[in-house]
């Protein structure tokens, strides 16, 4: 939770506090229950207004605030963000016997349009990768993490919490810990495992400054701490800028989450069934993977358009 709450009723005020303890105890990541505090804290600020007791907000209360935030035009995301904060608390307030239903799960969500994710070509991901030098320590780092990330499809958070006895070697693999704790074992192409063998055994001992690291982060900075995600976007942003003053115009602006697109948009082009592709992500369901067959189909219109002489 933040520091300090708004001025609002002790119903309230509890009900964050409580939703807090739940988060903890599911292993909710820090990231999201700040989420949840700074969007909950609004609402019950606003709400305060016209009921001071959780028990009291109703469906047409949470359909109002939806319809002030789309007037204050907030987009459908940050309404449906809002929304699924709001049945979360709810949720909480219910199995604590506050509330006998959820009042939040009777309201819809708001369609959003379901952009696309950024790929790169097969080519430009190998152009964006053999771009990174490997002189110097950070160059030696900065090339094993985009490698991994491209060949495993790692998120941001996943590089920086991967640990030196995560990466077995001989099997030519890693152990992920990805959403809600939950591990996957990914294997490594060879380019990977080679740019991480150099690091380790050329790099990290340089940036090493705490011996008592030696067996935690995999990956640390030029001051010897562990990496945070702002600094893997940081580093990415900036060898993708480099590549594309070196004419790689598509690769600029490249986020680690397109890394992580492109590893599973061309599994599937290899034939990588959608099953295996969800196991490799680490997503709890199949239809977050779905999203990939849009991709692969929106290529071959595009192939298709750009090709056939009466498209």
């Amino acid at each position: 939770m933040s520091a300090e709450l708004p001025e609002l009723s002790p119903p309230w005020r509890d009900a964050l506090v409580a939703l807090d303890e739940d988060l903890q105890r599911r292993d909710r990541s820090p990231r999201t229950r700040r989420a949840y505090a700074a969007d909950l804290e609004r609402f019950a600020a606003w709400v305060c207004t016209q009921c001071a007791d959780p028990r009291d907000a109703s469906e047409k209360l949470i359909r109002r605030y939806v319809a002030e935030l789309s007037a204050a035009g907030a987009a459908p995301a940050t309404t449906a963000r809002k929304l699924a904060a709001l049945r979360a608390l709810f949720a909480s307030l219910r199995e604590r016997g506050v509330v006998a239903q959820n009042p939040a799960d009777l309201v819809s969500t708001p369609r959003r349009a379901a952009p696309l994710p950024r790929v790169l070509s097969a080519k430009d991901a190998a152009r964006l990768l053999d771009a990174i030098p490997s002189r110097t320590p950070l160059e030696l780092r900065d090339r094993a993490i985009f490698e991994l990330a491209y060949a495993c499809g790692l998120r941001a958070e996943e590089i920086v919490s991967l640990r030196v006895r995560d990466i077995d070697h001989d099997g030519e693999q890693l152990r992920v810990e990805g959403k809600g704790r939950k591990t996957r074992v990914v294997p490594v192409g060879e380019p990977a495992m080679a740019a991480v063998r150099a690091y380790l055994e050329r790099a990290r001992g340089l940036l090493q400054r705490d011996p008592a690291n030696a067996a935690q982060a995999a990956f640390l900075s030029k001051t010897g701490r562990s990496l945070s995600t702002s600094d893997v976007r940081r580093r990415l942003a900036l060898w993708s800028a480099r590549a594309g003053a070196a004419g790689a115009h598509s690769l600029d602006g490249i986020s680690p989450h397109a890394l992580r697109h492109s590893f599973a948009t061309h599994l599937l082009d290899g034939g990588a069934d959608l099953r295996t592709i969800q196991e490799l992500l680490g997503h709890a369901s199949v239809s977050s993977t779905q999203i990939y067959t849009r991709v692969e189909s929106a290529r071959l219109r595009r192939a298709y358009a750009e090709s056939h002489p009466r498209a």
